[in-house]
C-alpha cells in the first residue's frame, strides 16, 4: 500500500502526526480565517487569486470530518494525514510532500524542485488522493494543517471552477492542481478536518 522507507527529513512530520493522533487530533482554531495562516517561503510575487471578500468569508464546513479519535473503529482504515514543507538547497527550492496512515503506521512521500510550502500541501493532498484511488477507497477522511487545504475543499474550490478558475481578473494560484483535486473529489467522497500541527512536547502525549 505505502512505500516503507521514510526520508531522514521527513521524520519531523511522522513525530509530529503521531504527536497529534495520540492528543485525539484536536482541530484548530476554528474562527480564524484560512487565509491568515502563517505562511512560510511564500514565492515573491504569487497569491491566491482570492478577492477580498473571499479572504474574509466564513465558508460552509459541510463536508468536514469528525476528529479522528471520534471515527468508527472500521472507517479509521480510510484516514489519512498530510503535511507539506519546502526548503532552500544552494540556489534552489525543494519541497516535500508526505501522507501519513495511522492504521498502518507507514508513510509515503514524494518530492519536487521549485514551487513552496503551500504547493507542497496541494502535492500531499493528490498523493492521499492517489493512494485512495489505488486503494479502490469508498471515501477518504483527509487530516491536514492547512487551513488553503480544508478551505478550499470546504468550499472555495467549486467557486472557483463555476468562475473558470479566475478571480480578480486573473487565473487562482496553483490551478493545474487545485482543477486536478477539485475533478477527483467529485468521484471519491471527502471530508476534511483541519488539525493544528503546532503541538507542545509537553501536550504530545496528554490525553484530551
Amino acid at each position: 500500500m505505502f512505500k516503507g522507507k521514510v526520508p531522514s527529513t521527513h521524520y519531523a512530520t511522522w513525530s509530529k502526526w503521531i504527536a497529534l493522533i495520540t492528543q485525539r487530533a484536536r482541530i484548530g482554531n476554528p474562527n480564524r480565517p484560512g487565509i491568515f495562516e502563517i505562511i512560510a517561503n511564500w514565492p515573491d510575487g504569487e497569491d491566491f487569486g482570492l478577492a477580498d471578500n473571499e479572504e474574509q468569508e466564513q465558508v460552509t464546513r459541510a463536508e468536514e470530518a469528525p476528529p479522528y479519535n471520534q471515527l468508527p473503529a472500521d472507517e479509521t482504515c480510510y484516514a489519512l494525514f498530510t503535511d507539506g514543507s519546502c526548503h532552500i538547497v544552494g540556489m534552489n527550492r525543494k519541497w516535500k510532500a508526505a501522507v501519513w496512515s495511522p492504521t498502518q503506521q507507514v508513510a509515503q512521500a514524494t518530492e519536487g524542485e521549485g514551487g513552496s510550502s503551500q504547493l507542497a500541501e496541494l502535492k500531499a493532498v493528490q498523493l492521499a488522493l492517489d493512494i485512495a484511488e489505488r486503494e479502490k477507497w469508498p471515501k477518504l477522511y483527509l487530516y491536514t494543517d492547512s487551513w488553503i487545504v480544508a478551505n478550499a475543499l470546504w468550499g472555495w474550490l467549486e467557486r472557483w471552477k463555476n468562475a473558470n478558475w479566475q478571480s480578480r481578473g486573473k487565473p487562482v494560484w496553483a490551478a493545474d492542481e487545485w482543477k486536478d483535486i477539485a475533478t477527483r473529489v467529485e468521484k471519491l467522497p471527502v471530508k476534511v478536518r483541519h488539525v493544528d500541527a503546532h503541538v507542545p512536547k509537553s501536550q504530545a502525549n496528554k490525553k484530551h
